[in-house]
């Protein structure tokens, strides 16, 4: 009876999955994106002096995947923001000018001593990981990533809040 019992437990799973199935999800594809970015990103991560040299030249997007509201606490300077949930292909193609150009990102986990701005997540969910494949995904493959943690109040990359520049020493005295 217990058998009869678990292969009808069983049946009415599979029954179930048939049922919720969305052609706009799709976990294999997800999976082999991921493989497919694991394989090139520890090329794509660069110091905090490569990050700063890449974002001198104009033709680089730097790109804050972060909430608004933190965005708006503080920033990478010249950053442009786009919520990780909210990016879809048109709005990224308005942040981004083609698909070549060159982005980097940076994230949470890449801070430290600035928690209400940046507070840190779990190693896991670290927000870089999540939207440079969301990028690849889409298309964007010269993409860059700030790999190292770095003390707010001694790295030498500019901030700044939704109203006003703020240098690292700023931020360290607030």
């Amino acid at each position: 009876m217990a058998k009869h019992f678990l292969a009808l437990l069983l049946f009415a799973g599979l029954a179930q999955a048939e049922e919720i199935a969305n052609p706009l999800i799709d976990y294999a594809a997800f999976q082999s994106g991921v493989e497919r970015v694991g394989a090139v990103r520890e090329a794509h991560r660069v110091t905090e002096f490569e990050f700063m040299l890449m974002a001198s030249d104009p033709s680089t997007v730097i790109l804050d995947a972060r909430s608004r509201e933190k965005f708006e606490l503080l920033h990478v300077k010249g950053a442009k923001n786009l919520s990780l949930p909210d990016m879809t292909e048109d709005d990224l193609a308005k942040v981004i000018p083609s698909k070549s150009t060159r982005i980097l990102i940076y994230c949470n986990n890449n801070f430290l001593n600035e928690p209400k701005a940046f507070p840190s997540k779990n190693f896991s969910a670290s927000l870089n990981v999540y939207t440079m494949n969301v990028l690849f995904a889409y298309g964007y493959t010269n993409v860059f990533e700030l790999g190292p943690l770095i003390d707010i109040r001694s790295t030498r990359i500019p901030f700044e809040r939704a109203s006003r520049a703020v240098q690292p020493q700023a931020v360290q005295n607030r």
